[in-house]
């Protein structure tokens, strides 16, 4: 069955840190490129931070030096570390798979940032 299942998320204090895994299956995950997206309630969705199969990154300039993007290809398995959390951070977020012949989206995964 060919899908991307986040875990990781939940409530947390401002300042505090989390980690949210997206597992792969289905796919060859060093063919894709891969991301994470965020979506708050009413606002569109955003990109957060991707990371190419050749190892290129981005991150929304937000989160520039907060989050980091990772991949183990081995595990099929894509990380995002999120560290100094804020409210703003809220969001339902999504990992997102991308080739040149298709791409896939997890459910998502729910982050709340609150004291």
């Amino acid at each position: 069955q060919v899908q991307l299942v986040e875990s990781g998320g939940g409530l947390v204090q401002p300042g505090g840190s989390l980690r949210l895994s997206c597992a792969a299956s289905g796919i060859t995950l060093s063919d894709y490129d891969m991301a994470w997206y965020r979506q708050a309630p009413k606002m569109e969705r955003e990109l957060v931070a991707r990371l190419t199969k050749g190892g290129g990154t981005f991150y929304k300039s937000s989160v520039k030096g907060r989050f980091t993007i990772s991949r183990d290809n081995a595990k099929q398995m894509v990380y995002l570390q999120m560290n100094s959390l804020v409210p703003e951070d809220t969001a339902t977020y999504l990992c997102h798979a991308r080739a040149p012949w298709g791409q896939m989206w997890g459910q998502g995964t729910q982050v709340t940032v609150s004291s």
